[in-house]
């Protein structure tokens, strides 16, 4: 991937965010947004103990929360929420949005629509939801 595709990503990335109801924009304040071309190898570690499942994870993986959902706190651990992060991955939200035609304006909403539900997707597991609460609610 090169820097001119990771800054129209991000610009997407920012638009997005942007174009979220305000009190959710408040919301993604309390928790760090960081977006990287895909999963670091801690990261599929935690995710897999098998190696030939790394690949896989790194081209598919959309996003990842990281750390305690607000459910989950306690004041036993008052710390845990500055482990708080939701990570995007360009590579599989690429992926799963059809590539990488950015002179193709469907292909465009499709990738918008895609950072999107991810952002919103992993925002829910920050605030507790699991994965079925999340596929009822259309951001799976």
């Amino acid at each position: 991937m090169v820097d001119e595709d990771r800054e129209r990503f991000d610009a997407l990335v920012e638009e997005a965010i942007g174009e979220l109801p305000e009190t959710v924009q408040g919301w993604i304040q309390e928790v760090p947004v960081v977006v990287l071309d895909g999963p670091t190898a801690a990261m599929l570690d935690d995710l897999s103990d098998e190696p030939f499942e790394h690949k896989q994870l790194r081209e598919q993986l959309c996003g990842l929360h990281t750390g305690v959902s607000l459910t989950d706190r306690s004041i036993e651990v008052p710390e845990a929420h500055a482990l708080n992060q939701i990570h995007l991955f360009r590579v599989g939200i690429l992926n799963h949005a059809a590539g990488w035609d950015w002179q193709d304006e469907s292909a465009q909403k499709r990738l918008s629509k895609e950072i999107r539900i991810t952002l919103l997707h992993e925002l829910g597991h920050q605030f507790g939801l699991d994965e079925d609460e999340l596929e009822e609610l259309g951001y799976a």
